[in-house]
């Protein structure tokens, strides 16, 4: 017998709402994952509605606004609209190729076990180099972008990891502080750390940890596996 709120969360899913977590048991989690396929393969699931636009706009407008000051959401400009849709666009990417870590985390939380951060798996890629091993000495962190993905990647004693280069918050581009080892959002002065995890943020809800990114070294070449 289905659930109210297994219900309750197909339904906003599917009606393109934002659904309300539950942990699911292992029925449910079959269930949510066909929910989820069904969602993506709706024609035009990749494209961010005007509603969508609109929307971010107003919450940006709202988050950007000095205290104490309410500010009136202007209507998005057409290039205000490519460049959220652009944005989105590089969102639906990063989703397809994190589909499986996504059913990962749903069994997961069936089974009761800890949400770990997921690895981005596309279900088509290649390898892409990205620095050299030898650039990654004594600690160091180093930006990539390989035009689908952005992110950073370091070397410790625990081996190569590359995380994203995008805040979980609404999608802002992080910038690198090397003297702290710290990932910096600009949008809202959040940051994490460049193992992904948040380190401090002044949001009501705490953005989640970024995603780890598969990497390698191949004959002293450091490579990442993207879209």
């Amino acid at each position: 017998m289905t659930s109210r709120r297994l219900r309750r969360y197909v339904e906003d899913l599917l009606r393109g709402r934002r659904p309300r977590a539950f942990r699911p048991d292992a029925d449910e989690a079959a269930d949510v994952r066909t929910a989820i396929r069904l969602r993506a393969a709706r024609p035009g699931s990749g494209a961010p509605s005007e509603q969508f636009v609109t929307g971010l706009h107003r919450r940006l407008a709202a988050e950007l606004a000095p205290e104490g000051e309410v500010r009136r959401p202007a209507r998005p400009s057409r290039r205000w609209t490519v460049q959220v849709a652009s944005a989105a666009a590089a969102g639906v990417a990063v989703g397809a190729a994190g589909s499986a870590a996504l059913e990962r985390l749903i069994a997961g939380a069936a089974a009761g076990a800890p949400l770990a951060e997921p690895t981005l798996e596309p279900n088509v890629g290649s390898w892409h180099t990205v620095a050299a091993l030898a650039d990654l000495s004594g600690g160091a962190v180093r930006g990539f972008d390989v035009g689908t993905v952005t992110g950073f990647v370091e070397r410790s004693a625990d081996g190569l990891r590359a995380v994203s280069g995008i805040c979980t918050h609404l999608g802002c581009r992080l910038a690198l502080d090397a003297a702290s080892r710290e990932l910096l959002c600009p949008c809202h002065n959040a940051a994490f750390a460049v193992t992904g995890e948040l380190v401090h943020h002044q949001l009501a809800t705490p953005p989640p940890p970024l995603p780890q990114i598969a990497v390698r070294e191949a004959e002293g070449a450091v490579q990442i596996f993207a879209p």
